[in-house]
């Protein structure tokens, strides 16, 4: 385990900043494969219950309570502002587990990405209404979430790991 001193915190929260948006770029690819695998009966069942793009909903609910009246393409901007801020804010936590904990790399990922699946994709979002319910949707709609966020949490691993190693940083 290592102390965090302020340089060192400092490139931390910049290479999460790094490994937050390239691991939503992982993780992209891998729900929607795994939606398409999905039976035709879940995937109806899944596109009945969402309202819409969760991300979108955020912004549309926390631009109207900001009193802003914004264009559909700058909604569409908020929204993907929201989408890897939550990313590039999540990320932290790898640099955090392995810098404070004994937690190895694939552990470390792993949990990373099960407290995102869990806190923001199954409780923060339906609890703000940026989604239905939970139960609104099948079972195989939170298997593909949680499995999309743990790659995230993989590749934020992968990507911090080989930074901290090129700069010879790793805890």
């Amino acid at each position: 385990m290592s102390a965090y001193t302020p340089a060192v915190l400092g490139e931390d929260l910049a290479v999460a900043a790094l490994a937050g948006y390239l691991g939503t770029k992982a993780m992209e690819p891998v729900s929607m494969k795994l939606y398409e695998l999905e039976s035709e009966a879940d995937r109806a069942r899944e596109d009945t219950a969402r309202p819409g793009v969760p991300y979108r909903i955020a912004a549309e609910k926390l631009t109207t309570l900001a009193g802003l009246d914004l264009s559909d393409q700058q909604l569409d901007q908020v929204a993907l502002g929201l989408h890897y801020g939550l990313a590039i804010s999540w990320a932290p936590l790898y640099g955090l587990l392995r810098r404070t904990t004994r937690m190895r790399p694939i552990p470390a990922g792993l949990a990373t990405g099960a407290a995102m699946s869990v806190l923001a994709d199954e409780l923060m979002t339906p609890a703000f209404g940026f989604s239905a319910p939970n139960l609104d949707y099948p079972l195989a709609t939170h298997l593909r979430g949680a499995a999309a966020h743990l790659v995230f949490g993989l590749a934020v691993a992968a990507v911090t790991e080989t930074a901290w190693s090129l700069r010879g940083r790793r805890p």
